[in-house]
């Protein structure tokens, strides 16, 4: 059923890019934007908002051979505040983005860590409590306790997948064949609850990007760094289908949600990023 992911795949974007895509001109149209007294927000918006990642790396390129300027150091000298923030977002690749998401929450600098995982700390973990229990005859408690209790859901969500990788048996068998009495019950009480947190996330990831969003704008204020982290970084993967579970679930669409909670060339921005309603 290849061509089904694949559909299902192409169907979750809601940016695609240009499918005639020439990034000289783009590259011209950012540079007049912003050229002289003045910003045109709109240019911008129109540009970056309906590129992909990946012809956006390209329309960087073209700005710095044209022009001698850094895009992103020239979009942080022109803009301010939210929209800024939204704009230099859109100009990290992938994987860099999610880097740097993970710095800041390492520095406590973002407003919810809870999303990014360190991988190479995630396999060191599986591998401690590895070698602390299954690998040695006795149980080297207080690594399980320290592990299972100083680090985040997602991130012992990844731990229990490596660890059932190395162990060839899960996590929970493991503290079973490894402790005993009120120990094994209350290591397995945190397991379990650590899991059930990423529940909706490693079952129906939808849902859980649906809650996400929501919950970023209900009430008073907005927390704009979840807002924007979760539209940039599904924009290109599902965001489509989150909007359509969003909907779904709170009966009411995402977008309107943005034009409610959010103003000026950011809400803009946010709107061209979501697409149109399901």
């Amino acid at each position: 059923m290849a061509w089904w992911k694949a559909w299902v795949e192409q169907e979750g974007l809601s940016v695609k890019g240009s499918p005639h895509f020439n990034p000289d001109p783009d590259a011209e149209t950012l540079y007049k934007a912003m050229k002289g007294i003045g910003t045109n927000e709109q240019a911008i918006i129109d540009v970056l908002t309906r590129r992909s990642s990946t012809q956006r790396q390209q329309i960087a390129k073209s700005f710095k051979a044209q022009f001698g300027k850094n895009l992103t150091d020239t979009l942080k000298s022109e803009l301010s505040g939210k929209f800024e923030k939204l704009m230099v977002a859109l100009m990290y690749p992938q994987y860099r983005y999610e880097a740097k998401e993970l710095h800041d929450a390492m520095k406590g600098s973002r407003d919810d860590a809870s999303g990014f995982v360190d991988p190479e700390l995630a396999l060191q973990d599986a591998q401690d409590l590895y070698a602390a229990g299954e690998k040695i005859q006795g149980t080297d408690e207080m690594k399980f306790i320290t592990i299972l209790c100083t680090r985040s859901a997602t991130h012992l969500m990844r731990v229990f997948e490596e660890y059932e990788k190395i162990a060839n048996k899960s996590i929970e068998d493991s503290i079973k064949n490894e402790t005993h009495g009120s120990l094994e019950e209350a290591m397995l009480t945190v397991v379990k609850t650590q899991s059930s947190v990423l529940l909706k996330c490693t079952r129906n990831l939808h849902s859980y990007f649906a809650e996400r969003l929501y919950y970023a704008m209900k009430g008073a204020g907005t927390r704009d760094g979840t807002l924007i982290r979760n539209i940039v970084s599904r924009s290109e993967i599902d965001l489509n289908l989150i909007k359509c579970q969003f909907q779904k679930m709170y009966g009411k669409t995402l977008s309107s949600m943005i034009v409610g909670d959010t103003s000026g060339d950011y809400k803009n921005a946010l709107l061209n990023l979501v697409g149109s309603d399901p």
